[in-house]
Parts: C-alpha cells; sequence; structure tokens
C-alpha cells in the first residue's frame, strides 16, 4: 500500500493540478493530477527524478519571464 508523504492541490484558470507524494515498498513519487472538465491525466515521477524535473521548471520560468508579458488574445 502506498504511504502518502506530501498532498497539495492549486487551481489554475479552470484547471485543478494535485501534487502528492507517496512511497511504496518500491520507492517514492510524484503524482501529478490535472483535473479539466471531469477529466484527468496524472503523470507520476520517481523521487531521484524531482531535481531534474525543478531544474526544467526553472528555465521554463526563466523564458517566460524572459519573453515579457502575454500578447492580448483577441476573439475572432
Amino acid at each position: 500500500m502506498d504511504e502518502e508523504l506530501f498532498n497539495k492541490q492549486i487551481q489554475i484558470e479552470r484547471k485543478m493540478f494535485s501534487f502528492t507524494l507517496k512511497q511504496n515498498p518500491r520507492g517514492r513519487f510524484l503524482r501529478i493530477t490535472e483535473e479539466v472538465g471531469g477529466r484527468r491525466d496524472t503523470v507520476i515521477i520517481p523521487s531521484p527524478g524531482l531535481n531534474a524535473i525543478r531544474t526544467v521548471l526553472d528555465e521554463a520560468i526563466s523564458a517566460s519571464e524572459a519573453a515579457g508579458p502575454m500578447p492580448s488574445v483577441l476573439p475572432d
């Protein structure tokens, strides 16, 4: 059985994201679940990969900030 070590949910726009850190006899892992409109998608990251994921997220944040403000999207 999986033991839950951490759980946090955040809402971004219309999407709900759940971050759950668990462990079992095979190891520790982070489960990221996106729920939108009743549909769920999940990604599971083994704990040895969390630092690599953080590095990529930091790089994506820096690139987004360097790109400046989002352009306005006008309806057609």
